[in-house]
């Protein structure tokens, strides 16, 4: 493996991942990237899907050791109708005192009502933040994801319940055509790259560089495939962080949405008319008849509220009030990276 600090640090700013995995930020902390190596099942319409999921959480919970994360969303929605009557269910809710954040918990409860799910809510706080975040950077060998933190929370929850895997919807949006926002448009390269980068590099490191080399893959006559783009490689990106969380937790992750593929070209119109993942939304109206399919929110996480005071970083590494400008999940990318650095620093040191 190649020690190359500089490549580790900006590829994580603008993929929260390091994109060449034979590359490391130091040769005693070893990057664990997720890669999809396993056969997946072909679907191609809203009954294939809804037949993968049921098979699988089937199997998944005969033995009484499966729990679900379910969301507000329609993808844990969908798993919760399959999951065994009484089966317990974790919603995620961050708190921030005296400030009202999104929360997930009232949908979320309407769902396990339904279903007759033994509900419970794990209330997260920028608390746990400070002190989950090393642990996972720790056994992931790169700096986190900030849904790391919440996704370990639950997981040790689950443990401490007695179960052995807990369930998720993830990987629903980047195989279906979930993100309408990169759907909505045959994006030029140039517009691609500044679209979909999280944080460019040289807007707080002063030794910057642009990582394109993932954008690449996907690029034929100057347009990248968002499509493909999103279920490959932002696939595994995402993922990554839900099996590091679960893996540090002692407890084995499960989602049906990953072991499915979608085998038909994806109707872009559909999309862009405003039906985005539309086989998933397909397999939701049948299971909940007259339901409203609710707005989707990404899993929440108030960075803007618990960063907002944050100074920015003080290492020589980053530029002097460059958290200035930033987004709040921006700024926790840098908090992020610097927290790391100064776990390299002292493993290196030892």
């Amino acid at each position: 493996m190649i020690v190359d600090k500089k490549y580790c640090m900006n590829s994580y700013l603008m993929y929260r991942t390091i994109a060449d995995d034979s590359k490391c930020f130091s040769e005693k902390l070893t990057p664990k990237i997720f890669h999809v190596d396993f056969p997946r099942i072909p679907v191609k319409n809203s009954s294939d899907l809804e037949q993968a999921i049921r098979t699988q959480i089937e199997d998944w919970t005969k033995d009484g050791k499966a729990a679900l994360a379910v969301s507000g969303g329609i993808d844990s929605a969908i798993i919760a109708k399959f999951m065994p009557k009484g089966s317990k269910a974790y919603t995620f809710q961050c708190k921030v005192p005296g400030i009202e954040v999104t929360n997930e918990v009232p949908q979320a409860s309407k769902y396990c009502n339904e279903c007759n799910l033994n509900h419970e809510v794990i209330e997260v706080f920028w608390e746990d933040f400070e002190k989950y975040a090393p642990i996972l950077m720790k056994h992931k060998g790169a700096p986190i994801h900030s849904i790391e933190v919440q996704i370990y929370k639950a997981a040790l929850k689950a443990k401490e319940d007695g179960f052995e895997r807990i369930i998720f919807g993830e990987s629903s949006d980047v195989n279906y055509g979930g993100l309408s926002g990169l759907m909505s448009n045959d994006w030029t390269y140039g517009e691609f790259v500044e679209r979909y980068t999280y944080l460019l590099p040289y807007k707080v490191l002063k030794d910057s560089e642009l990582i394109l080399e993932p954008y690449n893959r996907f690029e034929k006559n100057g347009y990248v495939d968002a499509h493909e783009f999103c279920r490959s490689f932002f696939l595994e990106e995402g993922m990554g962080s839900y099996v590091n969380a679960c893996e540090c937790a002692g407890i084995e992750v499960k989602t049906p949405f990953i072991n499915t593929t979608l085998a038909v070209p994806l109707d872009y119109e559909r999309i862009r008319k405003g039906e985005n993942k539309y086989i998933v939304r397909e397999v939701f109206s049948r299971n909940y008849q007259n339901w409203v399919i609710p707005t989707k929110t990404p899993m929440p996480r108030p960075m803007n509220e618990w960063l907002h005071d944050w100074k920015g970083p003080s290492r020589e590494e980053f530029w002097e009030n460059c958290v200035d400008t930033l987004t709040g999940d921006q700024k926790w990318q840098v908090w992020a990276l610097e927290k790391f650095l100064n776990m390299v620093d002292e493993i290196d040191m030892r």
